[in-house]
């Protein structure tokens, strides 16, 4: 475990040569690991790097002033509110934390403002129905490699590292009359999620005569494939169907959820599909929201139309 110093430097943990700042860092950032860890780190290595410009100590004696101060800094240094926000996620992480330990008597950052973010809907560039139905056929014309990837992304709704990680051992049990594939999400929540038929058929196809191991792998190595390795793979898919614009993992994730939405599925359940924590989350995805022909408005006249 390591931390940030005044000076932005990386240490070694050694609670008797830390200030109560890097302390606290170690504290909060040992919550994480992986990726999330690694992003946290660089976003606190930012604040330490903006109090020591500003002749601040990083923990100690912040106020919210302070905090705001540096969330305009972010905004005028160029970035977008979003990125903002999130970078600020961290600083008020840290401070929450710090403050529940008793290693500062208030929390400077917990009425900070920040910029208001208008979401809508969701920017990314999905796939309609047909761009989708386009996509599915062409990926397994390429190897069975491109088509199994293809459906975990785009029917399944996983996300690229879900997908790269993929074992054939995931998906071997059955649940109340489902094949089900078992996966660790995001911040390493596991979820159970069942395979339909053209799902578990493309998977198969994958998975050969193989009992164990990784699913999808590279078509001419026949090495595991990492989260580079499905960005490759979906563009690849990509130009093989024509679709003219760029299309990322990400692409087909959204696909997966905007089209359960487009076809009926109640928000509920396409919060599921998704993994959503938030159902507003998922509400960004749909495309339909402003359908009238949809509104809730109808559903109770007829509801109560006895009255």
């Amino acid at each position: 475990m390591s931390t940030t110093t005044s000076s932005t430097a990386t240490l070694p943990f050694q609670p008797s040569l830390m200030s109560p700042a890097q302390l606290a860092a170690v504290s909060f950032l040992a919550r994480y690991s992986g990726a999330t860890h690694a992003l946290h780190r660089t976003r606190l290595a930012r604040w330490f790097t903006w109090c020591e410009a500003n002749g601040l100590e990083p923990l100690v004696g912040i106020q919210r002033a302070h905090v705001e101060l540096y969330s305009r800094d972010l905004g005028d240094a160029g970035l977008m509110d979003s990125s903002v926000n999130t970078i600020m996620h961290a600083v008020r992480g840290y401070f929450r934390f710090a403050h529940i330990d008793g290693t500062i008597t208030a929390d400077p950052a917990v009425y900070a403002r920040l910029p208001k973010i208008q979401r809508d809907e969701s920017r990314t560039q999905g796939l309609d129905r047909l761009e989708l139905i386009r996509f599915l056929q062409v990926a397994q014309t390429i190897t069975v490699h491109h088509g199994a990837l293809a459906y975990l992304l785009g029917i399944n709704a996983l996300r690229a590292s879900e997908a790269a990680a993929v074992r054939i051992e995931d998906y071997a049990d059955v649940l109340r009359g489902h094949r089900v594939l078992h996966l660790v999400g995001k911040a390493n929540k596991p979820a159970t999620m069942p395979l339909t038929v053209p799902v578990l058929r493309v998977l198969e196809a994958c998975r050969g005569e193989r009992a164990t191991g990784p699913l999808v792998l590279r078509p001419l190595s026949g090495k595991p494939i990492d989260r580079r390795d499905v960005y490759r793979m979906v563009q690849r898919i990509a130009n093989f169907a024509r679709i003219p614009r760029h299309i990322s993992p990400h692409s087909l994730r959204h696909a997966a959820i905007t089209n359960a939405l487009d076809a009926g599925v109640p928000l509920r359940d396409a919060q599921i599909l998704a993994r959503h924590a938030d159902p507003r989350t998922t509400e960004h995805y749909d495309r339909a929201r402003g359908n009238l022909d949809r509104h809730g408005v109808h559903f109770l006249t007829a509801y109560v139309a006895g009255v």
